[in-house]
């Protein structure tokens, strides 16, 4: 008898892979990570609300610092948003 072929595991045998978030990012993945566009990012960076590392002509943008501009620009439901005027 030819031995068993390994099968494929089953959906609750994986194991989740662990979510590694990266350190920075390049524009276009900052924009969808925040949900900006590429302008409105690099406005933000002129004004020094984003921090960004230069790698040669790559530019890239601090996770940490786009969770941060987040994080300073929320507000409570029925609030006013720091920093935008209506």
């Amino acid at each position: 008898m030819p031995p068993a072929l390994p099968t494929a595991p089953q959906p609750d045998q994986r194991r989740a892979a662990p979510l590694i978030e990266p350190i920075a990012m390049r524009v276009p993945d900052a924009c969808r990570f925040v949900g900006i566009s590429r302008s409105t990012l690099y406005v933000l960076i002129s004004r020094g609300e984003i921090e960004i590392v230069k790698l040669g002509c790559s530019t890239l943008i601090l996770t940490e610092s786009l969770k941060g501009l987040i994080a300073h620009r929320r507000r409570p439901v029925g609030g006013k948003a720091a920093g935008i005027e209506q």
